[in-house]
């Protein structure tokens, strides 16, 4: 709940945070090599956990933004 108070919790519950590299690929219409070196160069953000690489799925929108000068 601290999250929420912090205002970290305005997203809504059915929107996902992290997705899976190739769910991310499909997303930017790029190959999963592709992406994987978007990622090295830190053009989209992920993170390890167990075993899995996710991506963030606000990187996404945010490399979007970038690219198109927010006329997305």
């Amino acid at each position: 709940m601290k999250a929420l108070a912090d205002g970290l919790g305005t997203k809504s519950m059915n929107e996902p945070y992290l997705c899976s590299v190739s769910d991310a690929a499909r997303m930017l219409g790029v190959g999963r090599t592709k992406l994987y070196d978007m990622i090295a160069k830190g053009e989209i953000l992920s993170m390890q956990i167990g075993t899995r690489r996710l991506v963030k799925v606000a990187s996404i929108r945010a490399l979007i933004e970038r690219l198109t000068g927010g006329a997305a």
